[in-house]
């Protein structure tokens, strides 16, 4: 569905070409992506605490890109 999934770095360009639908589906996804690694990492630290940091970023551009629309 999204080119860019595999490595979560999703560009200007990734998100213009995707539907409002799309766009909320992988908002939703990736909080609850964000929400496990959170609760993973106050349990036993994850191997790459800066997974939480991108993940945070992701939302926040599709979230900057939803409320363009």
């Amino acid at each position: 569905m999204v080119p860019a999934a595999k490595n979560r770095t999703m560009k200007k360009v990734d998100l213009k070409g995707l539907s409002v639908e799309q766009l909320e589906a992988q908002i939703s996804e990736e909080k609850g992506r964000l929400q496990k690694m959170k609760f993973a990492h106050a349990i036993t630290p994850i191997e790459n605490p800066k997974r939480i940091t991108e993940s945070r970023k992701v939302i926040a551009r599709l979230s900057t890109e939803l409320s363009s629309r």
